[in-house]
């Protein structure tokens, strides 16, 4: 159930045209809820990237070339100051930088679904530019997950010529149709679609951003890579899903990280599973643990009070145990975990929704919603990255 596309410029559109913010066209009679993307392959389109020397491996989350050499990027430095809202938007002097929502929702009679979209931006050169000159290539994922299906969709688009960007006031990010806007970041309408499924919801902030790591420097190994991170946790989420059995009125709530780095990953880093975690008590915890080669895991996360507040966990705070895997197209994935925090008192059962929820994409990982059991009641979304 995928559909990729590269990224085509809306009819009659001119190249580096600005595109109206999305939300001035709410009122506007709807699409057709399930359109299908045309395009170039993916094989022609990928074909292209080579020919431009695009390090794919470094595209997208939990890949041992996010460790490549990041010679003239910049790199994040300890004791950050954040500016908003221009530090929502693209920061092209590093190397790799994404967009990327998550959201846990039940249709009308209960039945959970799972809603994901990331835009991600990667630089061939430590350069702006205009036009074609740019350097910046973007690309994005869209899945909606239940528990017997899960359907993706994947989009890539060159900068620079307005078929994908992002701009922080009011806030717009969009790669075609697809779009994550709204007049701030606190007030957003997220819509994708693919040829088997769309969504289109909105989400309202009830907290405060969360800073991960050291006022929003996350270290990510004992050599020093790191990257700047930062999430909202706490959007209540409420819209429409639409899948081949009709359209599905949803309410949940929705978790958006913001990360960006030249060099996240060390060599001896192969991947990594995140674990982002809302319980009923309101409390929220995010936790991951990135696979090493040789030597032992390194592994650090966020707790967040109800009220957003937030305390970083040192590395070897968060546990997270593999307890049972699934074949997924040859491949042995952890699909059920143990989940510690001792000092939270966390002992949690984390189970995947579906089991089946691999992203195959150009670059593939699974990525789907998941149930909570234990100490705490909840749910969440697992990303596991670096099994392929």
């Amino acid at each position: 159930m995928r559909d990729r596309t590269r990224s085509t410029l809306p009819p009659g559109g001119n190249a580096g045209q600005r595109r109206p913010p999305p939300w001035e066209a709410l009122s506007r009679p709807p699409r057709s809820a399930l359109p299908s993307p045309i395009g170039p392959t993916r094989r022609s389109f990928l074909t292209t990237l080579a020919a431009t020397t695009l390090p794919l491996p470094a595209l997208a989350q939990g890949f041992a070339g996010m460790a490549s050499d990041a010679e003239g990027f910049t790199l994040p430095t300890p004791n950050p100051t954040f500016t908003f809202p221009q530090d929502h938007g693209p920061h092209p002097d590093f190397r790799i930088e994404w967009w990327y929502i998550t959201a846990n929702m039940t249709a009308p009679d209960g039945t959970p679904l799972g809603l994901q979209w990331t835009l991600f931006r990667s630089a061939l050169a430590p350069t702006d530019g205009t036009g074609w000159n740019t350097p910046q290539v973007w690309f994005a994922h869209a899945a909606v997950t239940t528990a017997d299906s899960h359907r993706t969709a994947e989009r890539f688009a060159r900068g620079g010529i307005g078929q994908a960007g992002v701009t922080p006031d009011p806030f717009n990010a969009w790669i075609d149709e697809w779009h994550l806007s709204g007049p701030d970041f606190d007030n957003l309408r997220l819509a994708a679609n693919g040829t088997d499924f769309a969504y289109d919801v909105a989400l309202v902030a009830t907290a405060p951003l969360v800073f991960h790591g050291e006022g929003g420097y996350s270290v990510k190994s004992e050599q020093g890579q790191a990257s700047y991170y930062y999430a909202q946790p706490s959007y209540d989420l409420s819209g429409t899903v639409t899948l081949p059995s009709g359209t599905i009125e949803v309410t949940g709530h929705a978790w958006l990280d913001r990360e960006w780095s030249s060099q996240p990953l060390a060599e001896n880093q192969s991947g990594w599973d995140w674990f982002s975690l809302t319980f009923d008590s309101g409390e929220k915890l995010m936790g991951y643990v990135l696979r090493h080669t040789d030597g032992d895991p390194w592994s650090v996360g966020t707790w967040i009070d109800p009220d957003g507040t937030a305390t970083p966990l040192e590395n070897g705070e968060f546990l997270a145990t593999p307890l049972t895997t699934t074949d997924v197209d040859g491949r042995e994935i952890p699909t059920e975990w143990h989940v510690q925090t001792p000092s939270y008192g966390v002992n949690l059962t984390v189970t995947a929704l579906n089991p089946q929820a691999w992203m195959d994409m150009s670059v593939s990982y699974w990525e789907g919603p998941v149930t909570v059991q234990g100490s705490h009641s909840g749910v969440g979304y697992l990303e596991m990255t670096g099994y392929d």
